[in-house]
């Protein structure tokens, strides 16, 4: 595949080998901005914002994924297999669906449940059941940051769903709590999919920005967008880490 692909409209040396995907292009320009040094804008494609600059001397891209694993299955894909990826490290929100979670905890997917059918496509046979889980190099290192930040980072399985509305008396909730699923998020599994195709690293760290049983409590996409600052500074610091490995 030639370079730029169909949906990055970068050359190779413009995109480094640890890439944090957030969903919103907007959160990728606050990044850029907020955190970046000599931020660049790479990438403008269909408006996916992708940013590479410098963080404690190390090179970092920020580029959106946009909304669901069929989108983020296409960027990361492009990214692996184009131009070199190493890392990928999603940093989105989730809805929570254990009681003792709270607005703005920290979450990361030591593995994503998914009710989407994109594994599938991987040839592993009608029957056969793919179970998509983050790298452990980018996970350990992950959790490490977040206690040299303070930070209680809960560790443990994501459901990354195809719907984010669900028809009347169709939703498993209940039952996804009840199997220890920590939130509700939509890119994860593709994500980790692509990676173990591609033999490279993803991991997926959210911040909770509402609770699925406590509908009372969601925050606005202002704050999505801007409020979110430990689980990017833990994935940037991640990133750093990465670099010296």
């Amino acid at each position: 595949m030639s370079i730029p692909s169909p949906h990055i409209n970068a050359t190779k040396e413009q995109i480094a080998k640890t890439v944090l995907m957030p969903g919103d292009p907007l959160r990728a320009k606050f990044i850029a901005d907020t955190f970046l040094t000599d931020a660049v804008l790479v990438n403008n494609v269909r408006g996916v914002q992708g940013h590479t600059g410098f963080w404690k001397g190390v090179p970092v891209t920020v580029m959106a994924s946009g909304m669901g694993i069929p989108s983020i299955g296409i960027y990361s894909w492009e990214l692996y297999h184009f131009y070199d990826v190493d890392n990928i490290i999603r940093i989105g929100s989730a809805g929570a669906l254990q009681d003792d979670l709270k607005l703005r905890d920290l979450v990361a997917g030591q593995a994503a449940c998914t009710n989407s059918n994109y594994v599938k496509g991987f040839g592993l046979g009608e029957t056969a059941t793919f179970a998509p889980i983050a790298d452990y190099t980018l996970l350990s290192t992950a959790v490490e940051v977040a206690k040299e930040h303070g930070l209680n980072m809960r560790v443990g399985n994501l459901l990354s769903s195809d719907p984010f509305y669900a028809a009347e008396g169709c939703g498993k909730n209940d039952q996804w709590k009840r199997m220890g699923v920590l939130a509700v998020e939509m890119e994860a599994a593709g994500l980790y999919a692509n990676a173990a195709y591609a033999g490279k690293r993803a991991l997926a760290i959210c911040t909770i920005s509402d609770h699925i049983y406590r509908p009372e409590e969601n925050l606005p996409a202002e704050d999505r967008q801007n409020s979110f600052t430990e689980m990017m500074e833990v994935a940037l610091d991640t990133a750093v880490r990465m670099a010296a490995l």
